[in-house]
């Protein structure tokens, strides 16, 4: 089949280019090449990041980070775009959107798009409608790895703004300080102060995304330094980094000599740790260090239970360098391996039934006002009927 522009609807003999060229092995070096998180990076570490490309698929799924400081919403000279109060989720008001099309140079991660079939601005919704009723997204649900997780996070507000102005290498830990540790009775009864049902507090202790977040500090935001304080999380990924060939084969340093060249391979790892830095730590090493010696200290624990083949001052070595301990270790290690449906996905009631009623007068049976729900909620457009005279 012949590809048709969507823009001009003439046949296109050559596709040259797009927003995601590079995707899914869908064409060349070329922006590989020119990509920014390689600025700075010496001749062999560029010759490890392609023998990274060759050995394993390093695939970075992105999708809307329905960031607590959206770019698309400021740069939208309508107001089409806004966040949803109740959930997060940063949504385009097809109603309001007028097509300036502000918003798709204004998101830094290139997840907003115009469709040129209805002259409106387009990004992902986060299934709202699945969230509304109690499931998670499709992307969630339907992922074959089952390594996405969605959960609660309560955050203050009032710092978003001197979150979103720390120095760059401080930007972790800030967006890290916005988040609240839904165990704690100041911000239980903040947030109950803030209308926040005890169903959304008790979601919010049981996120698996605040585990990872802001308690064993596993997970970072993709790219903080565009300040935008993006609420998608990412845990590193630690085969790229600790895994090499030989001979056409396929093999982990950990066989080599256990647990030190696991911890040296920080130094000199297949992925840099400067790569990695200018990917999820706006530049500081510091804490993607930190973040992989707590990965390798969960494999060699695990691995010394399991298998017994690492001696106990190596553990004990590893738990140390880690900064973690056995029970923080065997609850990573069960959540990230052995999670059940519920514990991947902590979808709060959303209240929409107090949310709608919150909108409209309280129901007076003497003057029986009941008419006035009527059309005026569900989804779609509500726009009232016009009656002839």
């Amino acid at each position: 089949a012949r590809a048709i522009s969507m823009v001009t609807g003439k046949y296109m003999d050559t596709i040259e280019a797009g927003p995601n060229w590079d995707d899914d092995l869908g064409g060349s070096q070329v922006y590989a090449n020119n990509d920014p998180n390689l600025d700075g990076a010496s001749a062999e570490e560029m010759r490890q990041i392609q023998e990274i490309d060759r050995t394993v698929f390093f695939y970075l799924p992105r999708i809307c980070n329905h960031c607590l400081n959206p770019g698309c919403v400021a740069a939208c000279p309508q107001g089409a775009i806004y966040k949803r109060g109740e959930d997060g989720v940063v949504l385009v008001s097809q109603e309001r959107c007028r097509a300036w099309r502000m918003c798709v140079s204004g998101c830094p991660y290139k997840k907003t798009y115009f469709n040129w079939s209805t002259g409106k601005a387009e990004k992902c919704i986060l299934c709202y409608p699945r969230l509304e009723s109690g499931q998670p997204p499709a992307c969630f649900h339907s992922c074959v790895g089952r390594i996405r997780y969605i959960g609660l996070l309560l955050y203050d507000a009032d710092a978003i703004e001197e979150a979103a102005r720390a120095p760059q290498e401080s930007l972790v830990q800030a967006q890290r300080d916005v988040i609240k540790d839904p165990f704690d009775p100041e911000v239980i009864a903040a947030a109950k102060a803030s209308g926040i049902p005890d169903s959304k507090i008790d979601a919010a202790q049981k996120s698996p995304v605040y585990q990872f977040v802001k308690k064993w500090k596993l997970a970072l935001p993709l790219h903080p330094e565009f300040r935008t304080l993006p609420m998608l999380f990412y845990v590193p990924p630690l085969g790229p980094v600790l895994a090499k060939t030989g001979n056409g084969v396929y093999d982990n340093v950990a066989a080599e000599a256990r647990l030190g060249p696991l911890m040296s391979s920080l130094e000199g790892s297949r992925v840099s740790m400067r790569y990695m830095a200018s990917l999820l730590t706006g530049g500081n090493e510091q804490i993607i260090r930190d973040v992989y010696r707590k990965l390798v200290a969960v494999r060699v624990f695990m691995r010394a239970k399991k298998v017994g083949d690492i001696p106990a001052e190596e553990v004990e070595r590893a738990l140390a360098e880690g900064k973690t301990n056995p029970a923080e270790i065997e609850a990573i290690w069960r959540l990230t391996s052995l999670p059940t449906f519920e514990e991947r996905f902590v979808v709060p009631p959303m209240e929409r039934d107090t949310s709608v009623e919150s909108m409209f007068p309280v129901l007076d049976p003497v003057s029986r006002n009941y008419p006035v729900y009527k059309g005026a909620v569900g989804t779609g457009f509500h726009v009232d009927p016009q009656r002839g005279p």
